[in-house]
């Protein structure tokens, strides 16, 4: 160890991928074990999209890339943030990436120096922190409650703004509770904002149209943000195309001149193949979705409505994304099959080892009372999951 870089030893392991190995190495072992940890969908991509890739390829896209995208691709993306979002980008402010993670990794290292503080309303999705602090800057853990459905209040946000905030970064609707900001509440964000010109915000919105609020806001739409919000989003969660790892920004034309720089001297132009596929996704309309949705819908219907029945655990009901995120301080301090259950870490193992589900520790996401299922997958198999655990819970 002593041979790596600090950067290195000091980084996190993502929590979400380090359960999604341990189950599958269980599994492995022969262990009837069912994952609910892994944020992703399990329909197949739309055969509309395949067949644009299929054809992308007899059309020999095979070389390298321009560094932020085909141009075709982002004027498809301002296309799509016109008819979904109401937001006017120019092809010069946007900026395809291998994924919205390295899209989010981007604006960390080109808009933080050492020092400078992020705001993370928390809980957040788990890599938030990490590429914070990756940029030597701090991230500063703002905590809500089930409560408040897991939403940031003014007065949180302007208590948490100091002269070195630089960022704020969220997701809506929230990785991992759930949670949609409506118009009302990102305006009375926005407003606090306004006294302060040099905090930008990096919005979040890769799981936009998994949402059953029946409406959804962009931040850059509030008056007084479009200048400083850098819209995030992707094709891996709405279009269930997580492996063909496309995401993109629009923001201020320096930033993401920025971003490309930066990408430049990283990973190059995402993958060719999966651009031209990915004009075709968001070209298309979000009615393609809508059946993809109601099962989301279905699904978190019948997860909650379980949860429900296990005695010492709190939920709330999520609005959009594929997650519920209950509140489970109640096990704290207990002991369930002789083993003692300090906190969401024990409580996530004890689940694996005894109910043979795995889960994600809330801790990961910057809240200690609670855990995080993803219900993508069929209701049989969270019909089964709930019920081994509510099972082993009643220890």
């Amino acid at each position: 160890m002593s041979a790596l870089s600090d950067r290195i030893n000091n980084l996190s392991t993502s929590q979400t991928l380090a359960m999604a190995a341990k189950a599958r190495e269980l599994k492995a072992q022969g262990k009837d074990i069912i994952s609910l940890s892994l944020g992703e969908p399990d329909f197949n991509t739309p055969d509309f999209i395949k067949e644009a890739a299929i054809q992308a390829i007899h059309d020999n896209y095979s070389t390298y890339s321009p560094v932020d995208g085909y141009a075709e691709l982002k004027d498809a993306i301002c296309r799509k943030f016109k008819r979904d979002n109401n937001l006017d980008y120019k092809p010069s402010q946007i900026v395809v990436s291998t994924g919205a993670k390295q899209s989010l990794y981007n604006l960390c290292q080109v808009l933080l120096n050492p020092g400078d503080e992020c705001i993370l309303p928390a809980p957040y999705w788990v890599s938030y922190a990490e590429m914070v602090k990756m940029a030597e800057a701090n991230p500063v853990e703002v905590p809500t409650t089930i409560e408040s459905d897991f939403k940031i209040t003014p007065a949180q946000l302007e208590a948490a703004i100091t002269p070195k905030t630089k960022l704020i970064m969220f997701s809506s609707p929230c990785n991992p509770s759930g949670s949609v900001y409506n118009e009302a509440e990102l305006t009375a964000l926005a407003r606090v904002l306004d006294n302060y010109p040099n905090i930008y915000v990096v919005s979040d919105e890769i799981y936009e149209h998994i949402n059953f609020s029946g409406n959804f806001c962009s931040i850059a739409t509030i008056p007084g943000m479009f200048d400083k919000t850098i819209t995030v989003n992707g094709v891996a969660k709405a279009f269930a195309m997580t492996g063909w790892r496309i995401g993109y920004i629009g923001g201020p034309e320096f930033i993401a001149k920025a971003c490309t720089k930066m990408q430049g001297q990283v990973t190059s132009g995402a993958n060719s193949i999966a651009q031209r596929a990915t004009i075709t996704a968001v070209d298309a309309d979000p009615a393609v979705l809508k059946d993809m949705v109601a099962a989301f819908h279905s699904r978190r219907d019948l997860v909650v409505g379980l949860l429900k029945e296990i005695p010492g655990v709190k939920i709330n009901v999520p609005e959009g994304a594929f997650y519920v995120f209950p509140d489970v301080s109640s096990f704290f301090g207990k002991t369930l099959r002789g083993v003692e259950i300090k906190n969401a870490d024990d409580l996530s193992m004890y689940l694996l080892e005894h109910a043979n589900v795995a889960t994600v520790t809330g801790d990961a996401f910057g809240n200690p009372d609670c855990i995080r299922f993803s219900y993508a997958t069929s209701e049989e198999i969270l019909t089964e999951a709930l019920k081994r655990i509510k099972e082993a819970l009643a220890a």
